[in-house]
């Protein structure tokens, strides 16, 4: 039975930040700018959160069903490490918004960044165990960052988005090789968010962690799939992004461990296997849980599809979980792929300036997890607001009401 993804979308958000504008600001060492390879970072204005941008992020896929699809949703998961409350999941506002039906299971999965990837492996799960073929999923991997770290090398990957995808046996963008996954965990206090608003860790734990997990997740996969070549099995090669210096980085060292490539051999590789699945994460930061399906989107946006072509995937989570997978990504993929126009919606985003950075860092806070009673009156962010949210019929956080969030239309 063919499970994966039958359609896949983006929410990058409406505003964003020039990185190299950031270095220079904080005093950051440009000589490290390169290293990044970022551009621009997304950047969630006060009355975005996670849930805004998941809704935001699954709203056009579901504009796209009919009434009859819409209702084979029966599972619906939120992958996020931006979770809002400790017993109440974010699923619950996400279903609410999105009108799906009461007869569908709803909940949150928390491990890092992984959690995209826990999401998306259950319902894949799920649509296989499912005795109805016309069963559905909904996942949405979906990250705000924390307040802004100031001053630090975090600070200019923190980004914001959200992915959301269907999953069903119709998989027209990427149909999941059955059992071809490998797993590595192991506890790591590498990175984390010990409080609403904080984000910190310890980046070479983090680095370390993260090349650990992917030589150990693809031996675990080699040992589960016969006959795996890391050159030849696989056309494309996807890492989770938190920014595209590490995945650079972590290419290298993963290839010249698996293939013994020489340095020209690693920077062609690269290039013609990976760099693709980078340009919108350069754009975008991370966005934690999304990183992973944000790069395969920008895969099949700019890569070349003439036939099915068979992705290596690797996701990571710190503290860490990992996993390595695969599957198929269809010759018509980027066709359906290319109506939601990502590039454009990215391209769209309106530029901040420092001071109006410094201002949505400053209010950031009010939206996040323990606020009890808050209304997000723009006002102090008016002309933003007006040019980047307003009319455009996005969901928006309103007001706190005693823990409780409510949520209107833009």
């Amino acid at each position: 039975m063919a499970v994966g993804i039958e359609a896949i979308n983006v929410y990058t958000g409406q505003a964003a930040l020039d990185v190299r504008t950031l270095f220079v600001a904080r005093g950051l060492d440009l000589q490290r700018f390169g290293n990044l390879m970022m551009e621009q970072k997304s950047i969630n204005l006060p009355c975005e959160d996670p849930v805004t941008n998941a809704v935001n992020a699954a709203r056009p896929l579901l504009a796209a069903m009919s009434a009859a699809e819409r209702d084979r949703i029966e599972l619906l998961i939120v992958g996020t490490e931006s979770g809002l409350d400790y017993a109440k999941p974010i699923s619950t506002y996400v279903h609410q918004h999105l009108g799906l039906g009461r007869r569908c299971r709803s909940f949150e999965t928390k491990h890092a960044c992984y959690g995209g990837t826990a999401a998306f492996q259950m319902a894949a799960s799920f649509v296989a165990a499912s005795p109805d073929p016309g069963v559905k999923a909904l996942v949405i991997a979906a990250d705000a960052a924390s307040v802004a770290d100031r001053g630090t090398y975090w600070e200019p990957s923190q980004g914001a988005g959200a992915v959301a995808m269907v999953v069903s046996a119709e998989p027209r963008i990427f149909e999941l090789d059955h059992g071809a996954s490998g797993y590595h965990t192991y506890e790591v206090m590498d990175t984390l968010r010990p409080r609403p608003d904080v984000e910190t860790g310890d980046t070479d734990l983090s680095l370390l962690s993260y090349l650990e997990c992917l030589h150990h997740s693809y031996d675990h996969y080699c040992e589960r799939v016969s006959g795996v070549d890391v050159t030849r099995t696989f056309d494309y090669l996807v890492f989770h992004a938190p920014f595209a210096g590490m995945v650079k980085g972590a290419h290298r060292t993963f290839l010249r461990r698996s293939a013994k490539l020489s340095a020209d051999e690693l920077e062609r590789d690269f290039r013609a296997r990976t760099a693709s699945s980078l340009l919108y994460c350069s754009k975008v930061g991370n966005t934690y849980s999304a990183a992973l399906y944000t790069a395969l989107c920008s895969l099949i946006d700019h890569a070349t599809f003439d036939s099915d072509k068979r992705l290596g995937m690797f996701s990571y989570g710190s503290g860490c979980a990992s996993e390595f997978y695969s599957g198929v990504v269809p010759a018509t993929a980027p066709a359906h792929l290319a109506r939601h126009q990502i590039g454009e919606a990215i391209a769209r985003r309106r530029m901040l300036t420092m001071p109006e950075y410094e201002l949505l860092s400053d209010l950031s806070l009010d939206r996040m997890a323990g606020v009890e009673t808050k209304v997000f009156d723009p006002a102090r962010y008016r002309a933003l607001y007006d040019e980047c949210l307003s009319g455009r019929e996005l969901l928006v956080l309103d007001r706190i009401e005693r823990y409780h969030r409510r949520y209107r239309w833009s």
